[in-house]
């Protein structure tokens, strides 16, 4: 089930806003070319700010991800006819013989379970030709991103456009590694309605994800920083062999 940010039409349509800008889209994109990728699937798309990116480009891009909520946002954007929607997950894709495979922001650590996360990355091999790469980040355990997150309640009114003001506050409401949960709830000041949506994360570690990775089939290439959050992401470059 999606967290409530994404699949609540009400918070769907703020999402875009409070994300902010987007300076991670640009390494993807450097990625693709570095790749020559021309079938892109993006996992976990959400509102398609990366799938629009790129398939502006002149890619075929494919986005799928559960909250139907987040997808009727993606599919209203100017550039949205040049993606093919998804609502479904890794796992329902099937073989789309796509050159790489990407998952941003989040998205691979909303995978709680190693079941979850072993059969995400299978889907995910399922959809990729031989020799295609997944490219995805994830947070550094050692960072420890939830401290800095408790430190500051991130209270932040924005204007939305179409909507009118709304104020957005975080709290972390808890810590037993390697999963984090934290809140975020939003007051629209037209109406005083008030959402909350919970998420949990997990963190994994580097020799935690690269042996996930060889145990369903991939082949890593390489482990980087994220350009925008020097030090506290890897972003792990695989392949899916032949075979």
């Amino acid at each position: 089930m999606p967290d409530a940010i994404f699949a609540d039409p009400r918070l769907a349509l703020v999402y875009d806003a409070f994300d902010g800008a987007r300076d991670d889209l640009t390494a993807y994109a450097g990625i693709a070319d570095e790749l020559g990728a021309d079938r892109i699937l993006d996992v976990g798309c959400g509102t398609g700010c990366l799938a629009i990116l790129l398939a502006a480009k002149g890619r075929s891009v494919v986005g799928v991800d559960p909250a139907e909520a987040s997808l009727a946002v993606a599919k209203a954007k100017d550039g949205a006819a040049g993606v093919t929607w998804l609502h479904g997950d890794a796992t329902t894709v099937g073989a789309i013989d796509a050159d790489l495979a990407v998952m941003t922001g989040n998205v691979a650590q909303v995978f709680l379970t190693d079941d979850d996360w072993a059969r995400t990355l299978r889907g995910i091999r399922g959809a990729l030709r031989p020799h295609g790469h997944l490219v995805f980040e994830t947070r550094r355990p050692e960072r420890r991103a939830w401290e800095d997150w408790a430190a500051d309640p991130a209270r932040l009114t924005l204007d939305v456009p179409g909507i009118g003001p709304v104020e957005q506050r975080r709290e972390v409401t808890g810590v037993s590694l390697p999963l984090v949960s934290f809140r975020y709830t939003y007051r629209f000041l037209s109406d005083g309605a008030v959402l909350t949506s919970d998420s949990t994360l997990r963190f994994r570690g580097r020799d935690e994800v690269a042996a996930s990775l060889a145990a369903q089939g991939y082949r890593v290439l390489d482990v980087r920083e994220a350009p925008d959050r020097p030090g506290r992401e890897f972003v792990f470059v695989a392949e899916r062999p032949p075979g």
